[in-house]
């Protein structure tokens, strides 16, 4: 059992990752996805994988896997049948929702309706006060009834929120087995299990797309566990969080919310990885896939944590990597509004039929039929798996370089810096409109098309260093193999920092350590491989959002390793320094999550690269490539295998390998790196 294998199932294309442990030999591989049924783009792809590689499929020890399931349930509305049960007088929560309208000024915009239709929210009557004290229990008799009212809406899954059951989860405990015990077989959110926090709002909307995704992730897992456990007997399986980190199928089709960004999270912890590889651990990182353009911020070594996030118009409350999605990809179509401008994404052409280049009978320009045009993108693809159409390409772009009255090449120039000026934009967000100055980073360009727009987005932002990853189209793959096992525990409750504050933190504290304890040794980490990390969110007494204060870590926490209330409120002050440029230090402050992340360390070897050679590569071939407009510059192509550690390139140039394809533009130069990546130093 040495092997250990990454696979991310993407819209277009999934990506595998193996490497040996005993000898860190390396094998990837890519292939097309199914989206009709992901699972089985997978299980080929290991067939192919093991063919191709000579890896014994009974040796895989391992597997990683990134999934789009959850994310792609909730885009397109497909998720299961759910019944909602709630505390009386709250069944309009989902619906109301709060004052926020992220399209004010928009009058023909609706809300996106709730996932669960009014006619299947039921309410009881139950209610706990906001100190968690129960001021009326549900009656047996009510809740039987209750039992045969959700068999009666025909759910397929249930969700049950009430009132402040983050600090007393009887009534829902209650309820739920109720619930279970009358419908065998149909799955049982319960809110104090998958969020429990305050702010009954996102928990119960976390809850209920939790409920919502529970029948489309069980099946999809089922059916992925019962394949592998066919075809590689000796795998274990960990499913992607989007806080970056693995957890089992069996957890996963319990909390399937919790992979709403996983395979994105996973790029974000294998940029981590190799930028640490290659020295540089403050990044901006982009993933540039066939549908979307993901980004991060990576200082020190680490990506922020959000847990208030959006996806498909859906607010949930979970701890998630900070990353930052647009409609930009390979498959972006450029159209034309009414305005008569020119326009790229946010639709994509998919994977089927995908671009026109794909030859699979799409016909509308996408930014991959641009790059093709220009020569950047060479007529071969995955090691000459794919071949390109340049002629569909041409006649795609066609209509829109008539509309423009310039060239096809004129157009494909368009269409890139539209589609550019759209990830720049959004980098922008996450940095300079957070007090970050992206020059002080380096880029990071990954996925499938990202290093063919880094040098763009990277002399546009000022940045004058791209890192591309040894395996950029591979790596949310790769960083499948690096992720730990993670769990995340919170306690909610409102704490003022006054005299008895250190003795009721010390108490929560200990409760948490005990829960993230009791999960290593559910999951068999060893000592060795354990870390505990306590945060504590705080702000103002009467503030709205808190602010995460770092309490202690460490393979084992007590009491004695925690700071007292002088030392927690210092550390507040300061964060509220950095975020806001003020703090008050006379006003009262209160804590309200303690929050525990525990994690098994994965100790995976890393491969070689390549011994360095003194002799210059050489280009496989040499053609015509647009780097500007001016026209084309005959330029050599080079085969990513034949750079190792010490060769310089000086462009222009052109390097392909299996997942991804690299322009060095004029005068920029290009080295690979003593880790095998290659850094562009950028010379505009």
């Amino acid at each position: 059992m040495t092997w250990s294998i990454g696979v991310d199932a993407g819209g277009t294309f999934t990506d595998f990752f193996a490497r040996d442990g005993a000898t860190g030999r390396v094998v990837r591989h890519k292939r097309a996805s199914t989206p009709d049924d992901p699972s089985r783009a997978i299980l080929d792809g290991l067939r192919e994988l093991a063919d191709q590689g000579g890896i014994d499929l009974g040796a895989i020890g391992h597997l990683g896997h990134g999934t789009t399931v959850g994310t792609n349930a909730l885009i397109q509305r497909n998720g299961g049948r759910v019944a909602l049960v709630t505390t009386r007088g709250f069944r309009d929560l989902l619906e109301i929702g709060r004052q926020t309208r992220p399209h004010m000024f928009d009058l023909q915009r609706d809300a996106p309706p709730p996932v669960v239709p009014r006619a299947r929210r039921l309410e009881l009557a139950e209610r706990v006060t906001a100190a968690g004290e129960v001021l009326t229990a549900p009656h047996p008799a009510e809740v039987a009834a209750m039992a045969e009212a959700v068999r009666a809406t025909g759910a397929q899954a249930v969700a049950v929120c009430f009132l402040f059951s983050h600090l007393t989860p009887d009534h829902e405990r209650q309820v739920g087995a109720a619930i279970e015990a009358a419908l065998p077989g149909v799955p049982v959110s319960l809110s104090s299990e998958v969020r429990p926090e305050f702010r009954e709002y996102e928990r119960f909307t976390t809850t209920a797309i939790n409920a919502y995704l529970q029948p489309v992730m069980g099946r999809y897992v089922r059916a992925l566990h019962e394949g592998l456990t066919a075809l590689a007997p000796g795998a274990t399986i960990g499913i992607n969080q989007s806080s970056g980190g693995l957890m089992t199928p069996e957890t996963a089709a319990r909390f399937p919310v919790r992979t709403a960004l996983s395979g994105p999270a996973a790029g974000v912890v294998g940029a981590i990885h190799e930028a640490k590889a290659s020295r540089r651990p403050s990044v901006i990182t982009i993933d540039v896939g066939g549908t979307s353009a993901d980004m991060a911020l990576i200082r020190e070594g680490a990506a922020d944590i959000s847990f208030e996030r959006e996806v498909a118009d859906f607010p949930i409350r979970l701890p998630v990597i900070d990353i930052h999605t647009i409609g930009a990809g390979g498959g972006s179509v450029a159209w034309f509004d009414r305005d008569g401008l020119l326009k790229v994404g946010p639709e994509s052409a998919g994977a089927v039929p995908g671009p026109a280049c794909y030859g699979r009978g799409g016909t509308r320009p996408t930014v991959s039929d641009a790059n093709l045009v220009l020569g950047r993108l060479g007529t071969e693809l995955v090691d000459g798996g794919m071949t390109l159409d340049p002629d569909a390409a041409r006649a795609a772009l066609a209509p829109v370089a008539e509309r423009l009255g310039v060239t096809v090449e004129r157009a494909a120039m368009g269409v890139i810096g539209i589609v550019s000026a759209n990830m720049v934009r959004a980098i922008r967000t996450i940095s300079v409109e957070r007090g970050y100055d992206p020059r002080g980073f380096t880029l990071m360009p990954f996925g499938g098309a990202g290093p063919l727009h880094g040098r763009e987005i990277a002399v546009e932002l000022g940045m004058r260093e791209i890192l591309v990853p040894r395996a950029p189209g591979l790596l949310c793959a790769e960083g499948l193999l690096v992720a730990d096992r993670k769990e995340d525990f919170v306690r909610s409750r409102r704490l003022v920092l006054d005299a008895g504050f250190d003795a009721a933190l010390r108490a929560d504290a200990e409760g948490l350590v005990a829960a993230g304890e009791a999960w290593f040794a559910a999951e068999g980490v060893v000592p060795a491989r354990r870390s505990l990390e306590l945060e504590l969110d705080c702000r103002y007494v009467g503030q709205n959002f808190e602010l995460r204060v770092p309490l202690a870590a460490g393979p084992a926490l007590t009491a004695g390793d925690l700071p007292g209330r002088d030392a927690i409120l210092a550390r507040f002050l300061a964060a509220h320094r950095k975020a806001y440029g003020h703090a008050s230090e006379g006003e009262p402050v209160e804590a309200v999550n303690l929050r525990l992340t525990a994690r098994g360390r994965v100790v995976t070897p890393r491969e070689d690269p390549a011994a360095g050679s003194e002799a210059p590569p050489r280009p496989k071939h040499y053609r015509p490539v647009w780097f500007t407009a001016g026209g084309p510059v005959e330029t050599p192509v080079y085969r990513r295998r034949d750079l190792h550690p010490g060769a310089r390139i000086v462009g222009p140039a052109v390097i392909e390998q299996l997942d991804a394809t690299t322009p060095v533009h004029p005068v920029d130069v290009a080295t690979v790196d003593e880790a095998g990546n290659i850094v562009i130093e950028v010379r505009p």
